[in-house]
């Protein structure tokens, strides 16, 4: 009976009724004597140091010893064990530690052995196997208590390790990280044997601290000198923790311990957690302030992988709607362009992070393209622009007076002015200045912005409506489906990829449009040496090369090099290398053995303030990727930006072209001539149209533009074009066309690169003169006259700070800078805001190129005159602008003559 009733108690110590029938404290509790059997296998184990100890709880032989007794609830009992004297309750017992498991029946158990009289415990992580492998951690069922209205609590770290951790392959059951002493190993076993029975309990007590002390500093493994551990053990007074030096005491590799303890900072750091929450806790208080960190850190990270869930999930819904309502677009196309309609632009630069972190005054530059505006050109068309600045109230009544034009424009008569406010809205999201810090594109900013949106809303109901976006952003997309319009643009992802450097040379190979000799996806330099090297090799003709970085826009991520000019070896190559074979591989290797110091002296990056040193640049280049291009190898060569949409039902259109200008430098445009005169319009027009197929073959969708340069080749003095660079966007160039055919009522043929207009006041009266007494006939057309333009949106001048719009306005019409109705031609500003007020756009209307270029560069030079003082000149572009005019306008007139002989339709443009 007595035997039983140990028993019972051994299961469940902490039953009351079991209590009530022990005996005297003081009496000692034997376990029965048990034979051993030859048959009975024993499991044995190796700790790290220590002899080999027999396992008191083996098993019968078939149950497999390969891997650790999967635990049944019945079968795993719950407590403390705990016989001696007056610790019956220990400490250690107010948390769950399994027991090694039992069976119903009688189980042998075999005897410890008497010559084992040290024992050894290793305290670790993990529990090796008998076969030497890494057993895996516990799962949280495998510890269940048999007293189902008792349940084991855990941690949220343990909740948080068995959520995260991924599973092995096998379910055995496992250690628990928090219970870093393992109770079933032969060691800690050992201990519970009636030989040290007498201090059994305090030991559990002991090795609780012990874990806490070693886990928190992340020891690996250390092991325990049983015996050590008995004596300190039982010297300990009830619920006494024990010091530092009484845990090293009971180490056998003390020294390697200590050296870990004593490291600076060990104790911030601990197994899977994070610094502070894995410090020793020895006293419940700390133990309560350690699980409640835990505990907010869970919290903390299931909200945020809820939140990260949610957006995933939202960005997946916006791009459904979006592909959803792009073709009801598309199939309602043909009605929606010729019915009743309002049109959202968002001139939003959704450019990755990292690009729009350099974009100086980032509000500015999204806000070049006021001229969207000018779609109410189309009676059936409403805008709304939504601005990324707060416009001022003489900066609104601007374009209120510029837009009510519209009607005096037609008619010649300035008293046609008309109110046209109800055509167009210009909103400001209320957030523009809530994120100073954050460099957010318009698009986000709008969709943070939720009185603007709601404003939006209530605009919207009941029309035909749809966005047109700048640069996509997912927020773009965001936007469109709270306002349930469609975009008429590009998913962003799509041109993220294809209006990169790199992206932009796949779609001219898929389009088989000539390009300059070069290489892409340059990713290392070993890469870059080698293709360069290779290049020059191939196109010995070439001077110049370009490199340009994948993301960057504007010019900001481009450097050249005047390669052949520096390169030693460039003579010796000229003369052994006309052939193949030995010479050649003789060739490539020299080449690459100057290049990198060559590129290191000689490289000029077109930002310097950004990229001071190549090396700087190379950082950049090699980390974003980026291109090789040959600079055309030609004494005058002409930058060409061509406007096309990709209407919703696959229909390409090309929609403005120009040539560049190039204020401040020869790879940065600085404004544009339109129509372009470069290239003959037939030809350009076949390239455009092989670009836009395989840009919808691609998935892009919407406005974009494309850039050509155009040269005459040394040799064979035929014209060259060469497709350079690609824009998935809405362009400043095409904004300006559109303020440019509002004010003269033209049009702008793109097939032929021309632009026509009504007739003014004079040249109407010459024609009435010419054809007096003659009957006009009702069904032709109206007469015009040909147009061209000249038009910047990057002009600065740090000194148009310093004076109001206004007094600038009456400045400029003091001195005959301005816009005459009825001739339908002169000058038109564009104005971003009034509160730096240090850029502007321009817009100067003619008959001929040279007129209107000789004008434009007239308004530079007075206003530069009017706003600065002689000794306070102040930080401008202007002074390059008009010396690129001057250079353009010698080259003009060289070619007069000539153009006449070889290209009469351009010459005649010349002459208009």
């Amino acid at each position: 009976q007595q035997v039983e009733m140990d028993f019972k108690v051994m299961l469940d110590p902490e039953n009351m009724d079991n209590k009530a029938d022990l005996k005297h404290p003081n009496d000692e509790t034997r376990l029965p004597l048990i034979t051993k059997k030859k048959s009975a296998p024993v499991c044995r184990q190796k700790t790290g140091k220590g002899p080999t100890v027999t396992n008191p709880w083996a098993l019968p032989a078939f149950h497999s010893l390969a891997s650790p007794l999967p635990l049944v609830e019945e079968d795993t009992p719950k407590g403390a064990l705990s016989l001696s004297g007056q610790r019956l309750i220990l400490p250690a017992a107010r948390r769950a530690l399994p027991a090694p498991p039992v069976v119903s029946r009688a189980a042998p158990f075999p005897e410890l052995p008497r010559q084992h009289k040290e024992s050894a415990l290793v305290i670790y992580g993990k529990y090796f196997s008998s076969k030497g492998s890494i057993a895996p951690l516990p799962s949280s069922n495998s510890m269940v208590s048999t007293r189902k209205s008792k349940p084991e609590w855990r941690y949220p770290a343990q909740q948080l390790e068995s959520e995260v951790h991924i599973p092995s392959q096998t379910q055995d059951p496992c250690l628990d990280w928090d219970i870093a002493v393992h109770q079933k190993a032969p060691d800690f076993l050992a201990l519970q044997h009636p030989h040290y029975s007498s201090c059994g309990g305090s030991i559990v007590g002991f090795l609780e601290p012990t874990e806490n002390l070693l886990k928190g500093h992340a020891v690996p493994l250390a092991t325990l000198n049983g015996q050590n551990l008995a004596q300190i053990a039982s010297d300990l007074e009830f619920e006494e923790n024990p010091s530092k030096s009484d845990i090293l005491s009971v180490i056998k590799n003390q020294s390697a311990v200590e050296k870990i303890l004593n490291r600076a900072g060990q104790s911030c750091r601990g197994q899977g957690g994070s610094a502070g929450t894995q410090r020793c806790c020895h006293s419940p208080g700390q133990q309560q302030w350690a699980a409640g960190v835990i505990s907010t850190s869970w919290r903390s990270w299931n909200h945020l992988a809820r939140l990260r869930n949610a957006l995933r999930e939202a960005r997946h819904r916006h791009l459904e709607n979006f592909y959803s309502r792009a073709k009801h677009l598309a199939a309602n196309w043909n009605r929606i362009r010729t019915s009743r309609r309002t049109i959202i632009h968002i001139p939003s630069l959704g450019y990755s992070q990292h690009i729009r972190e350099h974009i100086p005054d980032l509000a500015l530059q999204q806000n070049l393209q006021m001229g969207r505006l000018c779609d109410i050109l189309d009676a059936n068309v409403d805008v709304i622009y939504i601005c990324p600045l707060a416009l001022s109230e003489e900066l609104l009544q601007y374009y209120h007076k510029l837009l009510g034009l519209q009607a005096a424009v037609r008619s010649g008569n300035p008293e046609d002015m008309a109110d046209l406010q109800d055509r167009f809205k210009i909103l400001t999201p209320e957030a523009i200045n809530s994120f100073p810090e954050h460099h957010m594109c318009l698009a986000t900013v709008l969709k943070y912005s939720p009185r603007t949106m709601q404003r939006l809303q209530v605009l919207l109901q009941g029309r035909d409506a749809y966005m047109v976006g700048g640069f996509p952003h997912l927020d773009d997309l965001a936007v469109a489906d709270q306002l349930q319009v469609p975009l008429l643009g590009s998913e962003p992802a799509v041109a993220q990829l294809y209006s990169t450097k790199s992206g932009s040379k796949r779609i001219f190979a898929s389009a088989g449009v000539p390009t300059p000799p070069g290489e892409w996806d340059i990713h290392s330099r070993e890469q870059l040496l080698r293709a360069l090297s290779q290049l020059i090799l191939d196109n010995l003709e070439v001077q110049r090369w370009l490199f340009k970085v994948d993301d960057e826009r504007g010019g900001n991520g481009t450097a050249f090099c005047d390669v052949i000019s520096h390169l030693e070896c460039y003579p010796w190559i000229q003369r052994e290398c006309r052939g193949h074979g030995r010479a050649r591989e003789l060739a490539l290797v020299k080449i690459s053995q100057e290049l990198p110091g060559l590129l290191a002296q000689h490289v000029q990056p077109v930002n310097e303030k950004r990229f001071p040193t190549w090396e700087k640049f190379l950082q950049t280049f090699l980390t974003q990727g980026g291109v090789i291009e040959a600079f055309p190898f030609s004494a005058s060569a002409t930058n060409l930006t061509v406007d096309l949409l990709i209407e919703p039902t696959g229909e390409v259109t090309l929609l403005s072209s120009g040539d560049q200008l190039h204020a401040e430098g020869p790879l940065r445009s600085s404004g544009t001539t339109i129509p372009q005169r470069s290239v003959h319009p037939e030809l350009l027009k076949a390239l455009c149209l092989q670009v836009g197929e395989a840009c919808k073959s691609k998935g892009v969708l919407g406005y974009f533009s494309v850039d050509f340069v155009a040269f005459t080749h040394p040799q064979t003095g035929e014209q060259q074009v060469w497709a350079t660079d690609l824009d998935l966007c809405y362009s400043d160039q095409l904004a300006l066309s559109q303020l440019l055919l509002y004010m003269t009522d033209g049009n702008l043929d793109c097939g032929s690169s021309c632009l026509q207009g009504p007739l003014g006041a004079k040249e109407g009266r010459s024609q009435r003169v010419q054809h007096e007494g003659t009957k006009p006939v009702s069904s032709d057309p109206a007469p015009s006259s040909p147009r061209c333009a000249v038009a910047s949106s990057q002009l600065r001048h740090s000194s148009l700070s310093g004076i109001s719009y206004n007094l600038l306005l009456h400045m400029c019409q003091a001195r005959g800078v301005g816009f005459d109705l009825q001739e339908k031609q002169g000058t038109v500003f564009v104005l971003y805001e009034d509160q730096k007020r240090h850029s502007l756009g321009m817009i100067t209307i003619g008959e001929d190129l040279q007129g209107v270029l000789l004008t434009f560069a007239r308004n530079l030079f007075i206003i530069h005159q009017e706003i600065s003082a002689p000794n306070m000149q102040g930080e401008t572009n202007f002074k390059m602008a008009i010396r690129d005019i001057e250079a353009i306008l010698g080259v003009t007139a060289e070619n007069k003559l000539r153009l006449e002989e070889e290209q009469p339709w351009e010459a005649d443009a010349l002459k208009e």
